[in-house]
């Protein structure tokens, strides 16, 4: 038993970070202290004079435990970290906490690679962004392989030389690895690399030029049209990009609008005076907290991520403990770091912009929020009419088996709340007990362990005199959807009835197009096709469902080399193979081509061009069949 009055005596007089518990173990508060035993003895003292919101959470506080740290920076990183981890109830929280995609060149290594990453860690390597596009980031890196053949692998070259794989044959690599290029020529276009990345488009352009006109005058008109094409892809990205500011540092620019209910931080990216790209974040906050403990929170938890921090940032509103974000964020950059609050001049215009911004897309987001909630709402009432419900079907859980031919089966849940995504209710399933391809045997064994644990759940808080059920399992659905027809619908309801559970369970039945069409209940199909909102809801929960385990799935696969695909094919051979990459670059494209531009491939004829189409064509069908 957690005697509170005796562990607040215990509190240490050191910086730390304590978390508040309730009744049934929940995070519900993450704070930090330069003084544990102060700030935290402080939320029990009278209540008189104390907020609305921090009565309410010391009403619902049952035990507390802390973590002591060396410093405050420390306290606040590790604040930041565990309430991004919690996302607890009385804390300002980020509702959507976005990891943006970096490029990375990896310096580090003797013969540099570049890709994309969503992390930012300390090494050698350099990186560029946040990028807002994903689309704009794999187009860049797409255009810049193309124009230099850089290493792909991540092969160590320090050790003995090795053959060249297939990319070098397809002039995708140059062949560092077995020793086909100097390492000073690689660096140059190393260097191009940078430079281009850095935004130094004119110098690029100019040194490029130079080699255009090298190559005419030694009439290699070839490899002069490389050059020309490489020009026309950099202006195209040039044109793209706005000029925002005269400063050629980089800044992030963060400004605020704040509703009744909703507060909107908008992020503007200024990378050497070019706007890269801009992004809003939706905040919770109550209308007692502050404009500056806003916009504290969310600069802790934007930072903590993999958020490249950069040389300035410049804020609409005054933060809390700014001086100590400031110290955190030098450190984690390894340089000197100046938030500032500008009041007048062009920063102080440009802050202006983004504030304008903001509002405007509060404004959006609320008028979407009405919109898309009066849709939820008619779409699980209508659902709850159609299987003729006693209760509104507010919480939905579904499940799908993934396998192939029988291997790694694995299964997934998904659960929507009110009609949206509750990703923090997803669980996966390993399948354990079954094995070969039993889609009904793997099914009543998910839906066993799923209700045997929430029912172990409920007896436990139930014995601690918990009535809430806020476990990981207890809380169970008002409606079960089994993405399968008849027979997995039985299997499942097999398990419930033994394990004593009573749930409306519904079957998802696809047409032709791998869309559910109808719903199986009581033995009964549900057509739900003419009624959108209804369809939608459905469509959605089945897309999810299937994409979560099919996920996992492929996480326990593994990769497979995409050249190995090829090799299945009868008749396609080494030559045919590297041919047919270095024609079409990928598998997909490979795919979606036709006989005819198959058979136009050097070294290819219209019998193997149509036993590829023949090969997918019935892969295709199996995976379909294995679906159904």
């Amino acid at each position: 038993m957690f005697d509170l009055k005796e562990q607040l005596k215990k509190l240490p007089e050191t910086p730390g970070v304590y978390l508040m518990k309730s009744k049934s173990g929940e995070i519900i508060y993450v704070g930090k202290a330069i003084s544990l035993k102060n700030r935290v003895r402080q939320y029990f003292q009278s209540q008189k004079n104390k907020p609305p919101k921090v009565q309410a959470m010391v009403a619902n506080i049952d035990e507390f435990e802390y973590i002591l740290t060396d410093s405050e920076v420390e306290a606040l990183i590790l604040e930041a970290n565990l309430i991004k981890k919690y996302q607890p109830k009385y804390n300002v929280l980020l509702r959507d906490d976005k990891q943006y995609p970096y490029i990375k060149v990896t310096l580090g290594e003797k013969y540099p690679r570049i890709f994309k990453t969503r992390k930012v860690i300390k090494d050698r390597s350099k990186y560029f962004g946040p990028f807002i596009d994903i689309g704009a980031v794999n187009h860049t890196i797409e255009m810049l392989k193309k124009f230099y053949p850089l290493k792909n692998c991540n092969k160590n070259l320090e050790k003995n030389k090795d053959r060249p794989c297939l990319n070098y044959h397809i002039g995708r690599c140059l062949g560092p690895c077995s020793g086909k290029v100097a390492q000073e020529a690689y660096m140059k276009m190393i260097d191009d690399i940078l430079l281009f990345l850095s935004g130094k488009y004119e110098d690029l352009v100019k040194k490029i030029e130079t080699k255009m006109k090298e190559a005419s005058i030694a009439m290699n008109f070839e490899k002069a049209a490389e050059y020309r094409d490489q020009i026309s892809a950099i202006h195209s990205i040039m044109e793209k990009q706005k000029i925002i500011s005269s400063s050629d540092i980089d800044q992030d620019l963060i400004a605020m609008a704040r509703g009744l209910e909703d507060v909107c931080v908008m992020i503007f990216f200024n990378r050497g005076g070019k706007l890269i790209g801009r992004e809003h974040y939706m905040v919770r906050a109550s209308e007692e907290d502050s404009r500056g403990e806003i916009m504290s929170a969310f600069i802790k938890q934007f930072y903590a991520g993999t958020a490249l921090v950069p040389k300035e940032i410049l804020l609409q509103d005054e933060a809390e403990d700014l001086e100590l974000i400031e110290k955190w964020l030098s450190a984690k950059k390894g340089s000197k770091v100046n938030i500032k609050l500008p009041k007048r001049g062009e920063k102080k215009e440009l802050l202006d912009l983004v504030h304008k911004n903001a509002v405007e897309t509060l404004e959006q987001f609320r008028e979407k929020l009405i919109r898309d909630r009066e849709k939820r709402e008619g779409a699980i009432k209508a659902l709850g009419a159609y299987l003729e419900l006693e209760k509104k079907p507010v919480r939905i859980e579904s499940f799908d088996i993934s396998n192939t031919q029988g291997v790694d089966s694995v299964a997934s849940m998904v659960v929507f709340e009110n009609g949206k995504p509750k990703y923090s209710d997803y669980r996966r399933f390993k399948i354990k007990t079954i094995e070969g391809p039993n889609d009904y045997g793997s099914m009543q064994e998910v839906i066993y362990r799923r209700f045997k644990r929430g029912i172990e759940e409920r007896m436990t808080m139930e014995e601690k005199g918990i009535i809430d059920h806020t476990g990981k399992f207890s809380k169970f659905p008002d409606l079960i959807l089994i993405d399968g027809g008849r027979g997995h619908v039985n299997a499942a309801l097999e398990v419930l009835s033994a394990l004593g559970v009573n749930i409306p369970t519904a079957g998802m039945v696809k047409d032709d197009y791998h869309r559910t069409k109808d719903l199986l209940y009581k033995n009964k199909e549900i057509h739900i096709q003419k009624d959108k909102i209804v369809f939608q809801l459905i469509g959605k929960i089945q897309e999810e469902t299937h994409r979560f385990a099919i996920t996992y799935h492929k996480s326990l696969r593994g990769k497979t080399m995409v050249q190995s695909v090829l090799e299945e094919i009868p008749g396609i051979g080494q030559k045919r193979r590297i041919a047919l990459l270095k024609h079409f670059g990928a598998i997909d494209k490979i795919k979606k081509a036709s006989i005819e531009e198959l058979s136009r491939v050097e070294g290819m004829n219209k019998k193997a061009a149509k036993g590829i189409k023949d090969y997918f064509h019935k892969k295709e069908e199996e995976n379909k069949n294995r679906l159904l």
